[in-house]
């Protein structure tokens, strides 16, 4: 994929501009209602579509089909960080007016730090391909972790305890654990210590680079353009900081999320170790030969799986929801025909 530096240029414009827009329009909210949160949520999935199509038009369908499916696995593995977001939020007290300039500036941060980690992922297997080996090793566990975890897992969000890196965070930046509207520091005793506005935005940032760590080489199990990842990336962060106002309520109802996510996870897990036996350069495999006889999964076939699951678990999801709320009334009718005889007598 030979991506000109007009391609850059007019892809980062439209990330500025976009984001430009956004901060310019929200700037002074202090309430963000669920509706102008979808309003946004939607605009951004559009956004992300529409440059999908520009990648279809200018290079061709198997580019475009990774982008889509890069960028929706990108958005659907940013559950995990809401959820993450949800419990900083929780364990800092932030109020609410504070909290989209919060997310604003820790999400941009992920984005630089997410382009770290995509730089040095895209030297290390275009050097060596047995790279693929690891990240398909990573992402299995990862898989299995997060099935696992999902059976075990009945912590409410208040009860949930932040990630390590947010103690190691306020034990090496001095702080104050008292509010000062949005000022990341303030002066007191003559030094300038952290607010928990800066601490909050430093977890968000790094927990979510933490996170990253499974859904890079996810997207690298899709394609290996560092173009298309960075970009899918950058258009799955820009709607997450309205994805999350969406959300935060919603999370309990897609029960079944985590267990599509591993599903993925898995089915991208093993994308990668086809796709290293097809660069296959160990000496002790095929004598440092590609091995064509294993299958190449297409592009389309990796996007419609990704649709599929995602589909499936909000169905089966929904479901399960009505179901429960159906026993649920049920146990109370038979409840009150149970207490009627006693209040008859």
């Amino acid at each position: 994929m030979d991506v000109s530096a007009g391609w850059w240029i007019a892809t980062i414009a439209l990330v500025l501009g976009i984001t430009t827009v956004d901060l310019v329009l929200n700037r002074g909210q202090t309430h963000i209602t669920i509706q102008h949160a979808t309003r946004w949520v939607l605009f951004y999935v559009a956004v992300a579509l529409a440059f999908g199509a520009a990648i279809l038009i200018g290079f061709g369908p198997s580019y475009g089909g990774q982008f889509v499916a890069g960028w929706l696995t990108e958005y659907s593995l940013s559950a995990d960080n809401l959820f993450v977001f949800l419990v900083l939020m929780t364990r800092f007290s932030v109020p609410e007016y504070l909290q989209l300039r919060v997310l604003t500036i820790g999400i941009l941060m992920a984005l630089v730090l997410r382009a770290g980690l995509i730089a040095v992922g895209a030297a290390a297997i275009h050097q060596f391909s047995w790279v693929f080996f690891i990240f398909a090793a990573f992402l299995l566990y990862t898989a299995w972790n997060l099935m696992r975890s999902k059976h075990e897992d009945d912590t409410d969000v208040e009860d949930e305890e932040p990630p390590a890196i947010v103690g190691f965070i306020g034990r090496v930046v001095p702080s104050t654990p008292v509010w000062h509207g949005g000022k990341p520091f303030i002066k007191q005793n003559h030094r300038w210590i952290a607010t928990p506005m800066l601490i909050t935005m430093l977890a968000i940032g790094v927990t979510d680079v933490l996170f990253a760590l499974d859904s890079i080489p996810a997207i690298f199990g899709l394609t290996q353009e560092p173009f298309l990842v960075i970009t899918a990336n950058a258009f799955a962060l820009m709607g997450l900081r309205q994805l999350f106002f969406v959300v935060r309520d919603l999370l309990d109802k897609l029960r079944h999320l985590d267990t599509g996510l591993s599903v993925i996870l898995a089915f991208i897990g093993v994308k990668l170790i086809m796709e290293a036996f097809h660069e296959n350069s160990l000496p002790f495999l095929n004598g440092g030969e590609p091995i064509h006889a294993v299958p190449a999964v297409p592009t389309w076939a990796s996007l419609g799986f990704i649709v599929a699951v995602l589909i499936t678990v909000t169905i089966t999801s929904t479901l399960a929801n009505r179901r429960d709320a159906r026993a649920a009334a049920l146990a109370g009718e038979v409840k009150i025909k149970d207490d009627e005889p006693t209040r008859a007598a």
